[in-house]
C-alpha cells in the first residue's frame, strides 16, 4: 500500500526541504507532519543570522551543535522545518526568514495565513 502524498501550501505535492542538514519532524528531509507533531514543524525556512539569534533569544537554540542528538547546529543559508508558531512569532517581531513554499506543508496554514508566507517566499532560482 502506497502512502498518500503530503501537500504544500500551493496545493501540489510537498517537496523536500533539506537533506543536509537532515530536517523535518520525521528527519526525512521534508516538512511532513502528523498528529504526533505537536510543534507543527511545517514551514521550510532558510536560516538567517538574525532569525537564529532571535530563536536562541526566545529559548530555541538552533545554532549550537548538540552532538548527543546528532545535531550539528544550523548556520545562515541552511534550510530547516520550523514550527509554524515560531515562524509567525518571528514575523510579528520583524525577523522571519525566507520560506520555500513548495516545501512548506499545508498544515502550516492552520497557524500562518498564506499571504504572510507568500511575503517571505524565496525565489526557487535562488537555491
Amino acid at each position: 500500500m502506497q502512502k498518500d502524498p503530503s501537500y504544500n501550501v500551493l496545493g501540489t505535492a510537498l517537496e523536500p526541504c533539506s537533506l543536509a542538514p537532515m530536517t523535518g519532524f520525521f528527519r526525512n528531509g521534508c516538512c511532513d507532519t502528523s498528529l504526533a507533531d505537536r510543534g507543527n514543524h511545517t514551514v521550510c525556512a532558510v536560516m538567517t543570522a538574525e532569525f537564529l539569534a532571535f530563536s536562541k533569544y526566545v529559548g530555541n537554540d538552533l545554532s549550537t551543535p548538540r552532538p548527543e542528538f546528532g545535531f550539528t547546529g544550523l548556520t545562515p543559508g541552511d534550510r530547516w522545518c520550523l514550527c509554524a508558531e515560531r515562524f509567525l512569532q518571528a514575523h510579528d517581531e520583524g525577523c522571519a526568514p525566507e520560506v520555500n513554499l513548495a516545501a512548506t506543508h499545508r498544515r502550516a496554514l492552520e497557524v500562518v495565513p498564506l499571504h504572510v508566507l507568500e511575503a517571505y517566499a524565496r525565489n526557487p532560482s535562488d537555491g
